[in-house]
């Protein structure tokens, strides 16, 4: 797992290679200190977070900007 900043500003949560409950647990903790307005890309492979990361989303409150599939590769983008 690793955390980067992008030049606008945009976080990259890299969690591939990591499986259910992890992708989620990890970006809730990400969310959870971070500020309103915060936007996050969370890159992860696990399938299962197709239905858990929207349902995430929703608990927290939060929007799911964009939802992008690339070769077995899923990429969230959030803003809370």
């Amino acid at each position: 797992m690793s955390e980067s900043v992008s030049e606008d500003g945009t976080v990259l949560l890299d969690l591939l290679g990591f499986y259910c409950p992890i992708p989620v647990h990890e970006t809730r903790k990400f969310l959870d200190k971070s500020d309103s307005g915060t936007i996050v890309k969370v890159l992860c492979d696990d399938p299962e977070t197709k239905h858990d990361m929207p349902a995430l989303c929703n608990r927290l409150n939060v929007k799911m900007v964009k939802f992008e599939e690339r070769s077995g590769e899923f990429i969230y983008t959030i803003k809370k």
